[in-house]
């Protein structure tokens, strides 16, 4: 079931009624079956996936919280984060590693006695495994207790706004509303209301339109000129952050009708002016998570090694990252190459930054342009390897003809490039205003009911005349 399918527009209305209607000490069980009725209409088959590392993250969980040993708690959590992972890693890696030596023996006239194989990834399966590893952790730490209401845990990993794409929520934040459910908040539901119809203008106006001169160029790179590569490769971060930057904030949208709080993911990241300040910025549920379970125990660990502890901090968990995205080399060396760059401006900050104070820089528009540029450029030209195309080999293919290649323009579909330039021109403004203009020009928060409303029909008109209603899916459900 989709956000953006029918089926969600007649399920979610239904599920807000009977959440509101129910009493407030069991709406968690209205919630609970929601998720797994949602779930259940992706494959049923996935929802014994989601049921195990449940029950073995309560279990341990427990075992963790009701013993005073060290050695047993850390025994206890390095178990369950094994468990946890073994089903990630089965199906997201098993298949890749398995037709590596298949293919790699065969050349050798070598027999593998296992036949090639090929796994469909249980979806969502990245984002629960985080939020099951991160409740693990939490507990250990003693950050929070382990949940006595095995329905209340259940809920959290399956909640169903998020467990599609995220964000990957935090066990502190979500079990004490889910365990004291608030009034109906009309502020709060007309919120939720104006984060879903924005989410939908970015994923079906936006991310689907552009979406389809990207998937045309880049499914046929042979075919399509240094110019039009290069333009579908300045066209795809902007693609991306539509598609999940939309999903997010439908999801966080949904939960916010229900009187629930879900952490934010994106924070306007195409105004970063550098690495560090974008990864700040995009996919910030992932970022924080790899940032507090990931580098900030290895930069702590290696912290004898001062600025070198903490290069190696960034690249092991860029790398990480990398591998979270996707079992290929181009996932491996896009999470390396993004470690290189932030582990650079790690070497250099201090200099950049008594440079910066004393040229007043950071106060100067064309240095903020220059950074914003410079950012984009860098994460656009890594998406080529990191998933915009399927092999190191195509990505070259794709750098030498951008390089090198005579300008030509074969792909002439100017309604698609009119519209999402209309698109992009309505999320830049936006963006823009509330980057460096947040009390000023508003339209959705306006304090005339004319401008306020106006403003919710034109956006409602732009998403039914320009949005794109082929049910694609979402990007990130392959990850």
């Amino acid at each position: 079931m989709v956000f953006t399918s029918l089926n969600f527009l007649i399920f979610f209305p239904i599920v807000t009624v009977l959440y509101f209607i129910t009493p407030k000490k069991y709406r968690w069980i209205t919630l609970l079956v929601s998720s797994y009725f949602f779930y259940i209409n992706v494959k049923p088959v996935y929802v014994l996936l989601v049921s195990s590392i449940t029950l073995s993250t309560y279990f341990f969980a427990r075992l963790i919280d009701n013993t005073n040993i060290e050695s047993k708690k850390k025994s206890y959590m390095v178990v369950n984060i094994v468990l946890i992972l073994v089903p990630l890693f089965f199906f997201k890696y098993f298949s890749v590693i398995n037709n590596g030596i298949l293919t790699l023996l065969e050349t050798h006239n070598l027999r593998w006695p296992l036949p090639e194989i090929k796994f469909i990834l249980p979806i969502g399966i990245s984002f629960y495994t985080f939020m099951a590893i991160g409740y693990t952790i939490d507990v250990y730490n003693e950050e929070i207790k382990s949940e006595k209401n095995i329905g209340i845990l259940a809920l959290f990993v399956s909640f169903f706004p998020v467990i599609l794409s995220g964000p990957i929520e935090r066990a502190k934040n979500m079990l004490p509303q889910f365990n004291a459910p608030r009034n109906f908040d009309y502020s709060m539901v007309v919120q939720g209301i104006k984060l879903m119809l924005w989410g939908y203008f970015m994923k079906l106006v936006l991310a689907d339109r552009v979406g389809i001169y990207i998937d045309a160029v880049f499914n046929n790179i042979e075919q399509h000129s240094g110019i039009t590569l290069l333009l579908a490769t300045l066209l795809n971060p902007i693609r991306v952050y539509g598609d999940l930057g939309g999903y997010s904030l439908i999801a966080i949208g949904c939960a916010n009708i229900m009187g629930i709080n879900v952490i934010p993911n994106f924070n306007r990241p195409f105004f970063a002016i550098s690495m560090s300040e974008f990864w700040r910025r995009w996919h910030m549920s992932l970022i924080t998570w790899l940032t507090d379970y990931i580098y900030t125990p290895l930069s702590f660990s290696l912290r004898k090694l001062r600025i070198w502890g903490i290069v190696i901090a960034l690249m092991l968990t860029f790398f990480i990252s990398g591998v979270w995205h996707g079992a290929a080399l181009t996932f491996v060396i896009w999470g390396i190459f993004q470690g290189v760059l932030l582990s650079i401006e790690a070497l250099i900050n201090y200099y950049k930054k008594i440079f910066g104070i004393k040229n007043n820089l950071n106060l100067k528009w064309w240095f903020i342009l220059i950074g914003c540029v410079c950012t984009y450029l860098l994460f656009a030209f890594s998406l080529l390897i990191g998933g915009a195309l399927d092999s190191i080999s195509q990505a070259f293919y794709a750098f030498k003809k951008i390089f090198t290649d005579t300008p030509h323009l074969p792909y002439k579909d100017g309604v698609t490039m009119l519209y999402s330039f209309i698109a992009f021109c309505i999320l830049f403004m936006k963006d823009f205003r509330d980057e460096f203009y947040p009390t000023g020009f508003h339209l959705f928060e306006n304090k005339r009911l004319v401008i306020r409303w106006l403003s919710y029909y034109i956006l409602i008109f732009i998403i039914l005349f320009f949005g794109v209603f082929s049910g694609e899916q979402f990007i990130y459900y392959r990850f």
